[in-house]
C-alpha cells in the first residue's frame, strides 16, 4: 500500500541522514558542557564566557571548571585569562590545559604565535576543533564552558554533533541587528537538539560615571522581547561598563578583580541561573 511505502521511504531517509552524523561521545572526565554562543561578533561573548566560568567556580568552590576557546580564527581567552605558553604533553600525548584563577583553559592561541593569523580552510578548522575537544587532558571537571565563535557554521555544528552538551546560552546586545542573529543561533541549537538554557542581555545599559545618568545605547529590552518570542528565559543583564572591558584586557576579569562590583554580581547571578537550569549531572 502507499502508506507502507511512505513509511519505508521515511525510514530509509532517516537512516541515510543519521549515517552522516558522528556519534556523540562525552569528553573524558567532563561531567557537563555548557556552550556560550552568539549569532554575531562583537556582542561581548568571550568576555561573558570568561566571567561566567569564573563565576561558576566562585559560586561553588567544590566545583572544578574548565574553559575551552573554540574560536579558531580569533582566540581571545589567553589574553583575558592572562595566560601564555605552550601546553605540556602527558605520557599519553594529550595536551595539559594552562591554568589561572583556578580555571583550566585551552585555546588555539596557545598553539600559534600571538600575532599569527590562522589562514585555514574548513577541514583544517574542523581538525583543530576535534583536537581541542579530544586531545586535552582536562582531569575531572564539573563544568566545561565552551566559548563558541560567532555565527552558525561548521564549528558550532561540529561541537554540537560530536559531544553531548548540557545546555547552550545565547548572548546578544539589545540592538536589532544582533537580535536577528541571536534568533538564528537559538534556532540552530534547537535543530541539533541542544537545550537552550536562556539568553543574556549584554551591554544592556550605560551609566555615566560622572552624573550616573543611564542611557540605553543599543536599545532597551530587545533581548527580553526576543526571549518572549522564542519562549526562553533571560538569565541576566550585564551593563555596558568600562571596568568589564578594562579588566578583561588586562587579564584580570571583573569577577576576580572586583568581586563586589555590580558587573561581577551580574555574572555571579547568571552563573547561578545556568546551574539551576542544567540537568542533574551524571554521578
Amino acid at each position: 500500500s502507499s502508506g507502507s511505502r511512505d513509511d519505508s521511504l521515511r525510514d530509509r531517509r532517516a537512516q541515510m541522514l543519521s549515517r552522516g552524523l558522528p556519534k556523540q561521545k562525552p569528553i573524558d572526565g567532563v561531567k557537563q558542557v555548557v556552550v556560550l554562543a552568539s549569532g554575531k561578533g562583537g556582542v561581548g561573548k568571550s568576555t561573558t564566557a570568561v566571567n561566567v566560568a569564573l563565576a561558576l567556580a566562585a559560586n561553588d568552590s567544590t566545583k572544578e571548571v574548565g574553559l575551552l576557546d573554540a574560536d579558531i580564527y580569533g582566540p581571545s581567552i589567553p589574553k583575558m585569562m592572562n595566560l601564555k605558553g605552550n601546553p605540556e604533553l602527558t605520557p599519553k600525548n594529550l595536551m595539559r590545559p594552562l591554568k589561572n584563577y583556578g580555571i583550566a583553559c585551552m585555546s588555539m592561541g596557545f598553539l600559534i604565535e600571538e600575532t599569527a593569523p590562522v589562514v585555514w580552510r574548513g577541514l583544517m578548522v574542523m581538525s583543530a576543533v576535534e583536537k581541542l575537544l579530544r586531545q586535552v587532558d582536562w582531569g575531572q571537571l564539573d563544568y566545561l564552558v565552551i566559548d563558541m565563535p560567532p555565527g552558525t557554521g561548521d564549528v558550532q555544528l561540529s561541537v554540537s554533533q560530536n559531544i553531548p552538551i548540557a545546555g547552550a546560552v545565547i548572548i546578544s546586545t539589545p540592538q536589532d541587528v544582533a537580535l536577528l542573529d541571536a534568533c538564528k543561533g537559538a534556532e540552530m541549537f534547537r535543530k541539533v537538539h541542544v537545550p537552550v538554557l536562556g539568553l543574556i542581555q549584554n551591554m544592556s545599559v550605560f551609566q555615566c560615571p560622572k552624573c550616573k545618568h543611564e542611557t540605553h545605547i543599543f536599545g532597551a529590552d530587545g533581548v527580553r522581547d526576543l526571549a518572549k518570542t522564542l519562549g526562553l528565559d533571560i538569565l541576566g543583564d550585564v551593563p555596558l561598563h568600562v571596568n568589564i572591558r578594562e579588566t578583561c584586557d588586562s587579564g584580570q576579569p571583573v569577577v576576580i578583580s572586583q568581586p563586589q562590583s555590580d558587573a561581577a554580581k551580574a555574572y555571579l547571578k547568571i552563573a547561578k541561573e545556568i546551574v539551576r537550569r542544567l540537568p542533574v549531572p551524571p554521578a
